[in-house]
């Protein structure tokens, strides 16, 4: 009985001694990381900017990648560069040991978008002819950034165990990325991964999107005279229009969640000639990855047959290839609490004063400057709609959520050139530092609070199952390194 209670008063005594470390490990005065982070506002507004002026096309994103990398480096990061075959793709790792928590980091640009930094449409002539940061990854990238070096200086001081990755992602748009990394395994160790988005609102919603494959189909034919010798002819435009017939006829027997577009790329130089050569691009959505690999091989199907009546010969390739997102809604309730602490994006005069120029260009649904101050109410959507995402493939392997914040003035769209416009503002600035500042909250909770990651990670399990074997929709083909070219 002595024994029993000597233990006992031993362990009390211990847990007496060492509460001040145990308390000094399990706090976050986060406040205070808040002001530190608001110190910074300006220079990581200046590296955006100077993405946003560059604006660089998928895996042309040379100059974009190497500020990010150079500033990663002179924080004590240590760099991989051109990773799963993208020159332009990179991982940046500090710390070591487990947990392992990965942040995304996007710098891509859209052609077609230049545009200055003004409530009005008009070109920016100092940025490559017709490039522009429409989709605001100037600012993911160095946002992210922002949220990694920051979360760095929280490990070094207080000495917590763990490492913080940051993942540079080029070519989201449309070059799939993070589908080549995730095929490379580079996510398979990390514990959760957190991301953000640019965004007309702050929201931290447990989302996802549809999945997606994108293919292009080649037919070959005969060329002759169109009324010379056309019976000497086969003709490849006959496959496609004779493919697109049969897939429209599809549309009856498919669920109407589903979605397919397409375009004829290549029909016909001249109607005199019977064309030797015709190319259609098909894009297949749908909320279930497994659904759209099903309807893939519906359409490639009819591909065959439309050869097989016209006497041609079809080719198919498959350009990218997206999951749908499994929403985690254990992590998004970190990243929403976390959101609210941090708050939205208030304006300056000026800032407002530009807002409402540039809200008469579009309709705003009854939205205001100050909408951008406001949190919505977290949502958990199990079912896409809309989009899809490169994001979407990470989330099937490693437990994953992110958030949007305002860094465009409310009501706007993605890819528009008022999204281009307000993200070379301070506008875009705060919105950014307020995704930045979430991130970092967010992952020193998951580095305190090891339970959540576990139970993010079961989340997870449970929503794809147990059997599941990652193979990415894409196949095995090489990152298009070019898809950009001649865009520039």
């Amino acid at each position: 009985m002595f024994q029993s209670d000597k233990k006992s008063y031993l362990l009390v005594l211990l847990i007496f001694c060492f509460s001040p470390i145990i308390f000094a490990q399990t706090t976050v005065d986060k406040q205070q990381i808040l002001q530190d982070m608001d110190k910074d506002l300006e220079k990581y507004g200046k590296i955006a900017h100077e993405i946003w002026e560059l604006a660089e096309l998928g895996f042309l994103e040379n100059k974009s990648t190497e500020i990010l990398q150079n500033h990663l480096k002179k924080e004590g990061f240590t760099i991989t560069k051109g990773v799963a075959g993208m020159p332009t793709a990179f991982v940046a790792e500090y710390g070591s040991g487990k947990p392992i928590i990965g942040l995304l980091a996007e710098y891509d640009a859209l052609p077609d978008m230049s545009q200055s930094a003004t409530p009005i449409k008009a070109k920016n002539e100092n940025q490559t002819p017709d490039a522009g940061h429409a989709c605001g990854h100037h600012l993911f990238g160095t946002g992210s950034m922002a949220a990694a070096i920051e979360i760095k200086k929280w490990l070094k001081k207080t000495g917590t165990p763990g490492t913080i990755r940051l993942y540079g992602t080029p070519a989201e748009e449309g070059g799939g990325g993070k589908v080549y990394m995730v095929r490379a395994g580079l996510f398979d160790d990390a514990d959760a991964v957190l991301s953000w988005h640019p965004g007309d609102e702050n929201n931290a919603d447990a989302g996802s999107s549809l999945a997606a494959i994108s293919v292009r189909f080649r037919f070959k034919g005969i060329a002759a005279h169109a009324a010379g010798a056309p019976w000497r002819g086969r003709s490849a435009l006959d496959g496609v229009e004779a493919m697109n017939y049969m897939v429209n006829m599809m549309r009856e027997h498919i669920t109407p969640d589903s979605r397919i577009h397409y375009a004829i790329l290549n029909g016909a130089k001249a109607p005199n000639i019977v064309p030797a050569f015709a190319e259609v691009a098909y894009i297949i959505r749908h909320p279930d990855m497994r659904e759209c690999k099903a309807m893939i091989e519906r359409v490639i199907k009819a591909s065959k047959a439309a050869a097989m009546g016209t006497e041609t010969e079809v080719s198919h390739e498959i350009i990218t290839g997206y999951f749908n997102k499994l929403p985690n809604k254990t992590l998004a309730e970190v990243m929403h609490a976390n959101l609210e602490i941090v708050g939205g994006v208030s304006y300056t005069p000026e800032e407002r004063t530009f807002a409402t120029e540039i809200m008469k260009s579009y309709d705003t649904h009854d939205k205001t400057p100050e909408s951008a101050m406001k949190i919505k109410p977290l949502e958990v959507i199990t079912k896409g709609m809309g989009g899809s995402t490169d994001v979407g493939d990470i989330s099937w392997v490693r437990p994953t959520t992110g958030i949007r914040t305002a860094t465009w003035v409310p009501g706007t769209v993605a890819h528009s050139w008022q999204a281009v416009a307000a993200g070379g503002t301070t506008i875009g600035h705060k919105g950014m530092m307020v995704a930045a500042k979430t991130m970092t909250l967010s992952a020193i909770d998951l580095y305190l609070q090891p339970e959540k990651i576990t139970k993010a990670a079961a989340e997870l399990l449970e929503r794809r199952g147990g059997d599941f074997k990652y193979e990415a929709l894409l196949g095995d083909r090489k990152p298009p390194l070019e898809y950009r070219k001649g865009a520039e």
